[in-house]
């Protein structure tokens, strides 16, 4: 059974860090592009960033470019989400997924989700 479960969110004010974990199973770990994303209530899936099986080449949205990093420990079977200087539009469910695909912004090339994990960003 596939498994992602996203930790670590929580209230924190503007300007703070935090640090989001996905630990996974069930699956190949260390053969698939890792991703996160976020979503606020009404809203679509929003990509955040992605990191490649090798743990190359971590690429993002432009929103985060500058304050988010993405890691991985193939060994661990976990993925996670270094988050700086927050802002208030930070705030959102954030989820990790799991792919093959090669199109890794797209929510619908994720077949593997977790449940998310909530940020909220207060000023």
């Amino acid at each position: 059974q596939v498994r992602l479960v996203e930790s670590g969110g929580r209230l924190v004010q503007a300007g703070d860090s935090l640090t989001l974990s996905c630990a996974t199973s069930g699956f190949t770990f260390s053969t698939h592009t890792m991703g996160w994303f976020r979503q606020t209530p009404g809203n679509e899936r929003e990509f955040v960033g992605a990191i490649s099986w090798s743990g190359n080449t971590p690429f993002y949205s432009d929103d985060v470019r500058d304050r988010f990093t993405i890691s991985r420990d193939n060994d661990k079977s976990e993925v996670y989400l270094q988050m700086s200087n927050l802002k208030p539009e930070d705030t959102a469910l954030y989820l990790c997924a799991a792919t093959r695909y090669s199109a890794v912004t797209l929510p619908a090339n994720f077949p593997f989700w977790g449940q998310g994990t909530q940020v909220t960003v207060s000023s």
